[in-house]
């Protein structure tokens, strides 16, 4: 059996790969997965329209969506008295579509 020796991975490569497992941990959640495919499908929507799609309450959406917000996954701007969440990044649904592209065993 050949010996297989380890790639070196540059530096570029090496923070890639870092900010891909960040994503990864960031969405790592049923709720917060089911957020960002809403937003992937609804560029911009307040809490009460993300509540209502989910079936979830305010707290707990509220919560992860701070969360995401604090982690650089979304963005939030203030439209009148609403707070309105978007996708901060195409990366984030690329890798989540990625994943549910994959012809894994599960």
């Amino acid at each position: 059996m050949p010996s297989i020796k380890p790639a070196a991975i540059n530096p570029q490569e090496a923070e890639k790969l870092e900010r891909i497992a960040y994503i990864l941990k960031t969405v790592a959640h049923p709720l917060r997965l089911g957020i960002v495919h809403l937003l992937e499908q609804h560029p911009r929507l307040n809490v009460t329209d993300i509540c209502e799609a989910l079936g979830y309450e305010q707290s707990l959406v509220s919560h992860h969506l701070q969360n995401m917000k604090l982690k650089g996954i979304l963005s939030v701007k203030r439209d009148g008295r609403s707070m309105m969440y978007s996708l901060k990044e195409r990366d984030v649904s690329l890798i989540i579509e990625c994943l549910e592209n994959c012809q894994c065993n599960m």
